[in-house]
C-alpha cells in the first residue's frame, strides 16, 4: 500500500474548506450594491483566496494518479464512482431545487447544465477520468524536456483562451490534448509540481511572495473593476485566469514544501485528517444544501459578512461533516460521497 502523503492530506483539507468559503462569500460579493463597501472588500478577499480551491483538487488528482501503474479495471470503479455520485446527487437537488427552492430544472439539459450549479466539478473531471489510463502511460514515456513543454503549451494555451474571451471571440483552433478549458492543465501541472518539487526546496520565500503577489494583485483589479462598473466583477476570479493559475499553483508548491515535502504529525491529527479527507468528496456534493436552505430565508443585506461569512462557512462544515458521516455509514454510503 502506498504511504499517504500528509503534505497533500493538508491540501486537501484547505481546498474543501476553502471551497465552502469561496460560496458562502460569493453569495455577498454578488450583494455589491446592498451591502457595505467594508462588508464587500472583506468578503472579496476570502473569496480570492479561497479561489484556489478548485485548482488544487485538480492538481491533487494529477499529482496522485498520473504517476502511477495502474490497471484498467481500477481507472473503471473510479470513474463509476464518479458517475454514480453525480446520478444521485443530481436526483437529490433536482426535488430539492423544484420542490423546496422552487427552482424550476429541464431535465432534457442535463447533459449540457448541472442540476445544482456546484455539479460542474463532475462534469469537469469525468471527461478527464475517462483518459488518464492513456495519460499514465504518456507521463511514464516522457522526460523532462517533454514534461516543461508540454507545461509550456497547456500554459500557454490557456492563457491565450483567456484573453482570447474578452474578444468575445472563439478560435477554430482546438489543441489535442488539453482542450478549451483549464482543467487538464491544472491535472497536469500538479504532476509537473509534485514530479520536480524538490527543485522548488530553496525557492520557499520566492513562491510565498508569488502568492501573495498574485492574490493581492488579483483582489485589487477586481475591486477597481468592480467600482468602475458598479457591479460585482468576476472575470478575474474563473479557473481559467492566469492570477488563479500562479495563486493555486504556488499555494500548492509552497504546501508541498512543508518538512521537506514528508510532513510529520501525531497519531491523533492524522486521524482527524483522514477523516476530514474521507468525507471531502461528500462535503463538497451536499453542502450546498445548506447554504441555499440558508439563502432562501436570509438575505444578504440582513446579516453581516463579518458575522455571515466566518459563521456561515464553519456551520456550514459542521453540518455538512455529520451529514456525510453518517450516510457513509449506510452501506451504499461510500458510493455517494
Amino acid at each position: 500500500m502506498t504511504k499517504k502523503n500528509y503534505n497533500m492530506e493538508l491540501i486537501r483539507t484547505a481546498s474543501f474548506v476553502m471551497v465552502v468559503i469561496v460560496h458562502v462569500a460569493n453569495y455577498y460579493c454578488r450583494a455589491y450594491a446592498d451591502i457595505g463597501r467594508g462588508e464587500y472588500v472583506f468578503a472579496l478577499i476570502l473569496d480570492t483566496v479561497s479561489r484556489i480551491s478548485v485548482p488544487c483538487f485538480f492538481m491533487l488528482s494529477g499529482a496522485l494518479l498520473l504517476n502511477r501503474n495502474e490497471p484498467l479495471r481500477k481507472n473503471g470503479r473510479r470513474l463509476i464512482h464518479i458517475l454514480t455520485a453525480l446520478i444521485f446527487w443530481s436526483i437529490i437537488y433536482y426535488f430539492f431545487n423544484t420542490r423546496f427552492m422552487g427552482t424550476p430544472y429541464n431535465l432534457a439539459e442535463v447533459l449540457e447544465t448541472p442540476v445544482e450549479a456546484h455539479l460542474w466539478y463532475l462534469y469537469a473531471i469525468i471527461p478527464i477520468y475517462l483518459v488518464i489510463p492513456f495519460f499514465q502511460v504518456m507521463c511514464r514515456g516522457m522526460n523532462e524536456t517533454l514534461d516543461r513543454a508540454l507545461l509550456a503549451v497547456g500554459l500557454g494555451t490557456t492563457m491565450f483562451l483567456y484573453i482570447l474571451s474578452f474578444t468575445e471571440r472563439e478560435t477554430y483552433l482546438d489543441v489535442p490534448i488539453i482542450g478549451d478549458r483549464a482543467y487538464m492543465v491544472y491535472f497536469f501541472l500538479g504532476y509537473f509540481i509534485f514530479k520536480y518539487r524538490d527543485e522548488l526546496k530553496k525557492h520557499f520565500s520566492l513562491l510565498m511572495g508569488i502568492f501573495l503577489g498574485s492574490t493581492a494583485l488579483n483582489i485589487g483589479m477586481t475591486l477597481w473593476f468592480t467600482y468602475q462598473t458598479g457591479n460585482h466583477y468576476e472575470r478575474f476570479l474563473e479557473y481559467g485566469c492566469p492570477l488563479i493559475m500562479i495563486s493555486g499553483a504556488s499555494f500548492f508548491a509552497l504546501l508541498m514544501q512543508i518538512d521537506n515535502g514528508n510532513i510529520h504529525l501525531k497519531d491523533r491529527t492524522r486521524r482527524r485528517i483522514d477523516l476530514w479527507c474521507g468525507c471531502s468528496f461528500g462535503i463538497y456534493l451536499i453542502h450546498i444544501i445548506f447554504l441555499d436552505s440558508y439563502k432562501k430565508y436570509v438575505n444578504p443585506e440582513q446579516l453581516s459578512a463579518w458575522i455571515a461569512v466566518p459563521g456561515l462557512a464553519v456551520g456550514i462544515l459542521v453540518l455538512s461533516l455529520i451529514s456525510v458521516y453518517l450516510i457513509r455509514k449506510l452501506p451504499f454510503g461510500k458510493y455517494i460521497s
